[in-house]
């Protein structure tokens, strides 16, 4: 079971084993592999893994690594940040683009009442700008960040205008918790409130 000591071939095999599954549900739930809907759930199915991929990051950010980092001394930051960040901000922004693309492609693409559509649009438009949060503000006030505090682990100051640039990310990234409780409820509501 060496594959679950690298998180891309835990993933990998997470794959593998979604499609032995749903190969083995076809076969037992009598459905020719002609009669599935394949676009419409490949499209559901990333929206899912990419929004979990997002707001887990999201959440881990507010309510674990901001209080965790403010916690040690500058020069551990030095070391975290820089080996911390980059990676958990490129899933994050990339999970972000691509839940709301895929998000996106499956409104349009799946058949809905009036009553869905409203509430998938306003948990839709919650994501959007979210999104744009974390490509407008969040990361590239991360980006200057996790470059200043390379270079101060190198010996140059660290720059007067960092700690702004860590406020202005962590309000926008409080801003995006906030807007995801609501967000959440909206993209289940729809074939609830009817």
């Amino acid at each position: 079971m060496k594959f679950l000591e690298n998180p891309m071939q835990t993933m990998g095999a997470g794959f593998a084993l979604a499609a032995v599954l749903i190969v083995g549900y076809l076969g037992m739930a009598g459905i020719g592999v002609g009669e599935a809907n394949w676009p419409g759930l490949l499209l559901r199915w990333v929206h899912f893994l990419a929004g979990i991929t997002w707001i887990g990051l999201l959440y881990f950010f507010n309510l674990i690594n901001a209080g965790f980092l403010k916690s040690l001394d500058g020069p551990t930051k030095n070391i975290v940040i820089p080996k911390l960040m980059p990676a958990a901000l490129n899933w994050f922004r990339h999970g972000a683009t691509v839940t709301v693309f895929a998000g996106i492609a499956l409104y349009f693409y799946l058949p809905q009442d009036r009553s869905s559509a409203i509430a998938l649009g306003i948990g839709g438009l919650l994501g959007l700008i979210m999104m744009i949060n974390v490509h407008a503000i969040i990361w590239p006030n991360q980006q200057k960040i996790i470059a200043a505090v390379t270079a101060a682990a190198q010996g140059t100051p660290a720059p007067a205008e960092m700690a702004q640039w860590g406020r202005t990310a962590l309000l926008a990234s409080r801003v995006n918790f906030m807007l995801s409780i609501p967000m959440l409820l909206f993209m289940g509501a729809g074939s609830h409130l009817k």
